[in-house]
């Protein structure tokens, strides 16, 4: 995406001092337990990188055929998510059983994620079949494996994504040799930090040197590195950013709704393995009607929404919210089912740019065909693909 760049961006290079100091601490990152989490990353790095070869070079592009794929009734759904408030619609959805309602006679279970890499890992490795996920990781996924490995069904989320850092630092000027966190390398936050930064004239790395240290680091974990002053901040989703706010002290630098037109940017997404949306469609639209009587819940009830999402967080193994973490959280968040479309080819440009991922054609990494069957049937406008998808709206 092209960001707009704040009246005290750095608009020159970097000079030789800030190289010498920043590429001191991109390399000592403050702590050993800094060191211990970037080594960790490298091993799901490469775990990750292996299940998505493995699936693609698996998979083989399907032979042309004059008779349509046949359909059957699936016995299981699985289910991932992750236990953020940006994965609301899947905690509600959970909450009030909405899921298995509509699945009726088939098995729903679920797995919950820390980050989006994770989660793919998991999808293309065949342990679940559709996941809540952010929008870098799923573009990742469609490229590596050259289409075959999902399809974008759906939104769910939009918003809700900050740069968070200590006091103390009031500009991008600031940054230079700090330390910041993201929630996995190749999540969306990452990608977005790492263009951000490069935007202001800084050179990051994804092995955590360059003039501005980036650590791919798991939330709960960077809070207490916050906390403890091992790291100088971090970009984050809800309600992470939240409770670095409320919980830590920590201050804004930068609103990522503020770098988008309308401030609009898909935060979490609604992925299904590709085999499986084309074998079971039923369940799929099983699937969607659920999410969008949760979205519907979320919208209809903001009274009640705090605690069912903190219920959720509890089964998903997370820690409940304080109210306070909550209530800002929510300000910044939109729930719909909106895929926003015209983002994706910018967030592809982002992730090239970032070097977490290749430049590639993104036709078919949508596939609106069953949303928008919904969308009619409810007397709705359907949405537009841009382009991207199998089922494209006029």
């Amino acid at each position: 995406m092209t960001y707009d760049r704040p009246t005290d961006s750095i608009n020159r290079p970097v000079n030789e001092n800030l190289n010498k100091r920043s590429s001191k601490r991109g390399f000592l990152l403050k702590s050993r337990v800094v060191e211990g989490v970037i080594a960790g990353f490298a091993v799901v790095a490469v775990a990750t990188g292996a299940a998505i070869a493995a699936y693609a070079s698996a998979q083989s592009a399907p032979e042309p055929t004059t008779t349509a794929v046949p359909v059957s009734d699936a016995e299981e759904l699985r289910l991932g998510y992750f236990g953020n408030l940006t994965h609301a619609p899947a905690l509600v959805g959970l909450e009030n059983g909405y899921f298995a309602e509509e699945l009726g006679d088939t098995k729903l279970s679920t797995q919950a994620f820390n980050a989006g890499p994770s989660a793919i890992e998991a999808l293309n490795a065949g342990a679940i079949d559709a996941t809540f996920i952010g929008p870098n990781p799923a573009i990742n996924s469609y490229v590596q494996s050259n289409g075959e490995s999902l399809r974008i069904v759906a939104g769910a989320t939009a918003g809700g994504a900050q740069l968070v850092v200590k006091p103390g630092i009031d500009s991008p000027e600031d940054l230079a040799g700090a330390t910041l966190a993201s929630p996995q390398l190749g999540n969306t936050q990452d990608v977005a930090l790492r263009v951000w930064l490069h935007e202001q004239g800084y050179e990051t790395t994804t092995e955590g040197g360059g003039d501005v240290a980036i650590i791919p680091t798991e939330n709960a974990t960077t809070l207490q590195l916050f906390q403890n002053g091992d790291i100088d901040g971090a970009w984050l989703p809800e309600p992470w950013a939240s409770r670095l706010v409320v919980d830590a002290g920590a201050e804004v630098l930068v609103d990522e709704a503020e770098l988008w037109p309308e401030g609009k940017f898909a935060t979490t997404v609604l992925v299904v393995n590709r085999q499986y949306l084309a074998e079971h469609p039923n369940q799929v639209k099983a699937l969607l009607r659920a999410e969008e009587r949760a979205i519907t819940w979320l919208n209809e009830n903001p009274e009640q929404t705090p605690d069912l999402i903190n219920a959720g967080l509890e089964a998903a193994n997370a820690k409940p919210l304080a109210a306070p973490v909550v209530e800002r959280a929510l300000e910044n968040v939109t729930f719909s089912q909106e895929p926003l479309a015209d983002a994706l080819g910018e967030l592809l440009k982002d992730g090239v740019q970032a070097g977490t991922t290749d430049d590639a054609d993104l036709a078919g990494i949508l596939d609106l065909t069953l949303l928008n069957d919904q969308q009619v049937e409810a007397g709705l406008q359907e949405y537009e693909d841009a382009g991207l998808g199998a089922g494209t709206a006029p």
